[in-house]
């Protein structure tokens, strides 16, 4: 779906990024008001100067600078205590229209969010109803993304316009902004990329990427697109202040380079950096397993830094720890929202910056945090 501001003189290139080296306090301005949008036909988003926005990639397609992660929209298998009930459907709702309301207009689903088990609905069937009803009510702007599930049994290239077919269904949208790979196949990728490319050939897909791909596949899938004239405009990984694999494996630096604009997801490391768990209380639930007591004690020298920084602010721990990523450069976050207060805390964010010295102060203590590891990227 190509939405087209209703206003301005447009401009395919984003506006120059924030800078992280200065100390600047929120501006009341930064992204409170998100412009009013149509829908259009054309193959790009179109954008106002200053609009607050970036490209993805080298792609023609602009995103708001902070997106809003749909996975726990509809899930019983990792979050909502695997229940999925009018209560939760309801705050799902309102957080997607916070969400628009502060200025992110960027969303991130996928085809396995919410699977039909253990009565869980469909992330991309409640998305797609929330920007109906929203759309009924007046013009919204909004870039959706959603990801192809590199099944073991999904073969050629076909697979993937079949299942992006059914996604869009799902949807009810012509098209979207953004299609990704969600995992690398078993089998290889090069037929699931010829799909990525057929699909953008096709106007389905405003611009394509991958997820959770290392630097060899990342650079693999760049040339083979590439060779279809086709920007590679996305590499959706888990990054965020603790996690921070994309920066010592090369996916960062190749991204960078390539002109790929990176995804992180669990921005916030799925709550952790929000100061909301201690080691006397622990996460529940699967995130257990990950982030136990022992490791929350070896955090808490950092929380406390990210808690003080952000007080000079007036900002929290999770808008310091999302502007942390921003400040890297050629990063969109997506944390997820499961509600307003979530989706409007995130909109905090956006609209200053930390110092260079105070990122790199973040940096270093978070090195003495040991324990995540994420094998996907390292297969």
């Amino acid at each position: 779906m190509a939405l087209q501001v209703a206003a301005g003189v447009a401009c395919c290139c984003p506006p120059p990024p924030l800078p992280c080296g200065g100390r600047r306090h929120p501006r009341a301005a930064a992204l409170g008001r998100p412009p009013r949008a149509v829908a259009s036909s054309g193959a790009a988003a179109v954008v106002e100067e200053g609009e607050g926005k970036v490209r993805l990639g080298e792609s023609g397609v602009a995103v708001t600078k902070l997106g809003i992660g749909a996975w726990s929209w509809g899930d019983t298998t990792y979050w909502n205590d695997s229940e999925w009930d009018e209560r939760r459907l309801k705050e799902a709702q309102e957080a997607f229209d916070s969400s628009i309301d502060n200025g992110m207009t960027f969303f991130d689903t996928a085809e396995v969010y919410g699977t039909a088990l253990m009565g869980a609905v469909n992330s991309e069937s409640l998305l797609g109803g929330f920007i109906k009803e929203r759309q009924q009510k007046e013009q919204i702007e909004v870039a959706v993304a959603t990801k192809f599930a590199a099944l073991p049994w999904r073969f050629g290239r076909g697979s993937v316009l079949s299942a992006l077919k059914k996604s869009l269904d799902r949807l009810g949208l012509p098209s979207v902004e953004l299609y990704q790979l969600h995992w690398p196949g078993i089998w290889g990728n090069e037929a699931y990329l010829d799909g990525l490319a057929d699909a953008y050939e096709q106007g389905l897909v405003k611009a394509v990427g991958v997820s959770n791909y290392n630097e060899k596949r990342l650079r693999d899938a760049h040339a083979r697109l590439k060779k279809r004239g086709v920007p590679l405009a996305a590499n959706q990984v888990n990054y965020s202040l603790i996690y921070r694999t994309p920066e010592l494996n090369g996916v960062k630096a190749a991204c960078d380079e390539l002109g790929i604009t990176l995804i992180a997801y669990s921005p916030i490391a799925q709550g952790v950096l929000t100061g909301k768990y201690t080691p006397e209380n622990p996460p529940t639930g699967p995130r257990a397993n990950t982030y136990t007591p022992e490791f929350l004690t070896k955090l808490q020298p950092l929380m406390n830094r990210i808690k003080e920084i952000g007080a000079s602010y007036g900002k929290n721990p999770t808008q310091v720890s999302l502007n942390w990523l921003t400040c890297q450069g050629n990063v969109v976050p997506i944390p997820g929202a499961k509600n307003a207060t979530q989706a409007k805390e995130f909109a905090g964010a956006l609209g200053w910056s930390l110092t260079g010295d105070e990122v790199e102060e973040l940096r270093t203590l978070a090195r003495e945090i040991k324990g995540i590891k994420m094998p996907i990227e390292e297969s």
